[in-house]
C-alpha cells in the first residue's frame, strides 16, 4: 500500500459512510479530512516523554503493547476531522452550554471517529500489515501528573503534531490549516509510509496569540475562566465540562457525552489556520 491508497481509502470512507451523517437531516458530522504521517521512529515521540510525561507511550510502545510482535519500522498515520458547518453554526452563538448539534457531533461524531480507527486498522490487516489504534486498546488511559495535570498515555493532538497537521493553541487545540473545530485520530502500523516533512518547528505558530499578541478571543469565549493569557487550566476545563455541564443541562440533550467547543467556535482560528 502507498500513502494515496490510505488518504484515498480514508476520504472514501468519511465521505460515503451513513455513519458520518445525521439520521434528520442527512448533514455530515464530519467535513473531508486531513491526512498525515509520521516516522514511528521520529525523535519527536521520545520527546514527548519528557514534554508531557514519561508515561507518554512512542508508537513502538503503544504497538507492542497493543499488537504481537515489535515495531522496528513503520508509521502513524493521523487524521484530522473538521466539524461540519451546522454544528459549528449554532455553537458560535452559545455563551454557556454547547449547542444541542455540537453535543451530537461530541457523541455521534466521536462514535464515528471509533469506527474510522477500526475501519483503516482492519483495511491494513487485510493487506498483510499488523496496526494498532492507541485509543482502542486498553493501555490508552487518563492520568493525573502532579507536573503537567491532566494528561494521557497517547495524544492524538501530539501525534497529528508530528504528522505535520498543526500546531498547538492558547486553549490546547490543535490549529490545522482548515482551524481548530475537529476530531482527531490515529493509526499505529509496521506499514513504512513516507513521512509528512513540513511540520511546523514553532509548536504554536498558528496562534495568533503566540504569533503577534493579536488574539484572546479564545479566553472571553470560555464560561469557566478556563483559558487565561498564562494558557489552558485543565483541570477547571475538565470539571465544567464533565461535571457542571451535565448537571445543569438534565434532561436538555439526548447524548452522554456533550463536551463544550466554545473555545473552537466564534473564534478566528475556528475554520482555518489565521495566521496563514
Amino acid at each position: 500500500m502507498k500513502e494515496y491508497d490510505i488518504v484515498g481509502e480514508i476520504r472514501r470512507f468519511v465521505l460515503e459512510s451513513g455513519f458520518n451523517r445525521r439520521d434528520e437531516s442527512g448533514d455530515f458530522w464530519f467535513d473531508e479530512p486531513m491526512l498525515g504521517f509520521a516516522s514511528a521512529r521520529d525523535p519527536i515521540f521520545r520527546d514527548y516523554k519528557t514534554i508531557i510525561g514519561d508515561f507518554h507511550l512512542t508508537p513502538p510502545e503503544i504497538f507492542e503493547k497493543g499488537s504481537e510482535g515489535t515495531l522496528t519500522e513503520g508509521t502513524v498515520i493521523c487524521w484530522i476531522l473538521p466539524v461540519a458547518l451546522p454544528a459549528r453554526e449554532t455553537n458560535r452563538v452559545e455563551r454557556r452550554w454547547p449547542s444541542l448539534e455540537w453535543a451530537r457531533t461530541r457523541t455521534h461524531g466521536e462514535e464515528f471517529n471509533d469506527r474510522l480507527r477500526k475501519h483503516v486498522v482492519g483495511i491494513l490487516e487485510k493487506q498483510g500489515y499488523r496496526a494498532v489504534a492507541p485509543l482502542l486498546t486498553s493501555h490508552f488511559r487518563s492520568i493525573h501528573d502532579a507536573r503537567v495535570g491532566l494528561a494521557s498515555t497517547w495524544s492524538e493532538r501530539h501525534a497529528a503534531y508530528a504528522a505535520g497537521l498543526g500546531t498547538f493553541s492558547l486553549s490546547d487545540g490543535l490549529i490545522t490549516e482548515r482551524g481548530i473545530a475537529h476530531r482527531c485520530g490515529s493509526v499505529v502500523t509496521n506499514l513504512v509510509l513516507k513521512p509528512n516533512t513540513l511540520r511546523r518547528k514553532n509548536p504554536r505558530g498558528n496562534c495568533l496569540h503566540f504569533h503577534d499578541g493579536s488574539c484572546g478571543t479564545c479566553i472571553g469565549r470560555c464560561p469557566t475562566g478556563a483559558i487565561d493569557a498564562s494558557g489552558h487550566d485543565k483541570q477547571k476545563c475538565k470539571e465544567y465540562v464533565h461535571g457542571t455541564i451535565p448537571v445543569e443541562t438534565t434532561g436538555r440533550y439526548d447524548v452522554h457525552v456533550l463536551g463544550c467547543g466554545l473555545c473552537q467556535t466564534d473564534v478566528p482560528c475556528e475554520g482555518r489556520n489565521p495566521v496563514r
